[in-house]
C-alpha cells in the first residue's frame, strides 16, 4: 500500500481544486508518515477547502507511551468502519481528497524490492480518496489524514506490486467528475460505492528509486516525471 507519494505544488492545488492555499503553508515534495501535505474537504457551506494535515490518521505524537506503534497511512475500506483508528471519522463522513502527481510502490519482479512510481498516463495530477481527523493541541487544532485502499489482486497494473504471495492493494483514485460527490457524501454505505479501482489503461509506471527522506520544503513539480520506456504497464 502507498506509504510515500509526491504531492502537488501550491499553484497546482489552487488550480486543480479551486481552493485558497495560505502562503505560509509549506510542505515537501515527497510525503512520508507524519509529513504535512495539503488535503481537500468540503467546508460547512459545501465548498471545497484546503487543510494542511499530517500523513497518517494517528500521528506518532498521539500514540500513548508504551503503546504499540502502528502505521495508519492506509485504511482498508473493508474494515474502515470497524477499526478504532478510522471508524469515528468514517461514520462522521470526514471524507477528503489527497492531491498528488504520483505514488510509490515496491515491485519484486526482479527478485528484489525495486521502487516504482505510478501516476496518470497523461501525466496529469490526480486525487485519492481519504479520511481526515482533527486533534486538539496547545497551539490549536491540527489535522491528520489517511488514504483508503481496496483489493487489487485482479488489477492489470497494481497486482504487480508488493511481495509475492501477499494480497495486492491499491489506493482509490477518484475521477475528477466525482470529486464533489465524494466530498459531499454523508452516508457511509453510499461512500463505499466510490471504492473502485481506476482503469489501468489510464495509468502508467516508471522506475523511481526511493528518494532520501527530507522535510525540506521545495517547489513540487507540476506533474509526474515522464515515464521511462521500461513501463510496467
Amino acid at each position: 500500500m502507498c506509504t510515500n507519494y509526491k504531492t502537488t505544488s501550491r499553484d497546482l492545488v489552487r488550480a486543480m481544486m479551486d481552493v485558497e492555499v495560505p502562503e505560509d503553508w509549506t510542505w515537501p515534495i515527497d510525503i512520508y508518515r507524519d509529513y504535512n501535505a495539503p488535503i481537500i474537504r468540503h467546508a460547512a457551506d459545501g465548498r471545497r477547502e484546503a487543510l494542511l494535515a499530517s500523513f497518517g490518521m494517528v500521528p506518532k505524537a498521539r500514540i500513548p507511551p508504551g503503546s504499540k506503534d502502528f502505521a495508519t497511512m492506509n485504511a482498508r475500506f473493508e474494515s474502515v468502519g470497524e477499526r478504532h483508528s478510522y471508524k469515528f471519522a468514517w461514520r462522521r463522513s470526514q471524507l477528503c481528497l489527497v492531491p498528488m502527481t504520483a505514488f510509490d510502490e515496491p515491485c519484486y519482479e526482479s527478485g528484489a524490492a525495486v521502487w516504482w512510481g505510478i501516476g496518470m498516463a497523461d501525466q496529469s495530477p490526480f486525487a485519492v480518496a481519504g479520511l481526515w481527523n482533527e486533534w486538539q493541541t496547545a497551539d490549536g487544532p491540527r489535522h491528520s489524514f489517511t488514504q483508503l485502499t481496496v483489493n487489487a489482486d485482479e488489477h492489470p497494473l497494481m497486482r504487480r506490486f508488493h511481495k509475492p504471495g501477499e494480497e495486492k492493494r491499491s489506493i482509490v483514485i477518484v475521477p475528477e467528475a466525482e470529486w464533489d460527490n465524494w466530498l459531499g457524501c454523508r452516508n457511509p454505505e453510499i461512500a463505499r460505492s466510490f471504492m473502485t479501482l481506476f482503469p489501468a489503461e489510464r495509468m502508467t509506471s516508471w522506475a523511481a528509486p526511493r528518494p532520501k527522506k527530507t522535510r525540506k520544503t521545495e517547489a513540487p513539480p507540476a506533474s509526474a516525471p515522464a515515464p521511462v520506456q521500461a513501463d510496467l504497464f
